[in-house]
């Protein structure tokens, strides 16, 4: 643990409410994006995997079925709405002795150092706020084992030679000033992991309406 009494974010009310339409809200759009990040991360059977913000739990199903039965799956999300859909989803298809569940914060985690593998983001890691990003990041980088593998699929800032869109540009300004409606922003995920003192060795780009996605993996060394 990283000794700090912080409270969840403040976000998980909304996430509750949206849970039973999330995956029709926002996954229908965000899975291809998710399914690359999987990929990208190669979870080998019998890996330990931690995923932070688990959302509806797609993505643990992904993860469990590519550890096996000799894996260890390990979900956390701040909202209990969302980790009752997920429940309910591994229930279905027979996974949920593979996976464990927790609410908790990714600032604070209830994870002993070293433990896994690797570790899955997914439209997770922009959702902190500034301030709380190294906090959240030395904690992933503290329960990974070295030479551990981090997959990050998030909203991405625009780069060299890409145009800002006006799509982007409206959801940056509603972030700025309506932060409990739009509550994430674009990042630079491979430059906040350098600065966490992570190996970034892989930085695709895809564009999502308009708007830049990236799928970062990096391991801890």
């Amino acid at each position: 643990m990283s000794g700090r009494n912080t409270p969840l974010p403040d976000n998980r009310a909304f996430y509750d409410r949206i849970s039973l339409a999330y995956d029709l809200l926002a996954d229908a759009s965000e899975h291809q994006f998710r399914e690359r990040g999987e990929a990208a991360l190669a979870i080998q059977p019998g890996e330990t995997v931690l995923e932070i913000g688990v959302g509806t739990g797609n993505s643990l199903l992904h993860l469990a079925q590519a550890a096996g039965p000799v894996g260890t799956v390990r979900g956390l999300d701040v909202s209990s709405g969302m980790l009752d859909v997920a429940r309910r989803k591994l229930e279905k298809g027979g996974l949920a002795d593979r996976v464990d569940l927790r609410q908790g914060d990714a600032r604070e985690m209830p994870y002993q150092a070293a433990a896994f593998d690797a570790c899955f983001l997914s439209f997770t890691l922009e959702l902190f706020d500034d301030a709380d990003l190294p906090c959240a990041l030395a904690e992933i980088r503290r329960v990974l084992k070295p030479g551990g593998r981090l997959a990050v699929v998030a909203m991405a800032a625009v780069g060299p030679g890409e145009k800002e869109s006006i799509l982007e540009r409206g959801y940056e300004w509603m972030h700025r000033h309506f932060p409990h409606i739009v509550d994430c922003r674009p990042i630079d995920s491979s430059a906040l992991l350098e600065e966490a003192g992570f190996d970034v060795v892989c930085d695709q780009r895809f564009e999502m309406w308009t708007m830049p996605v990236s799928v970062v993996v990096a391991t801890r060394p």
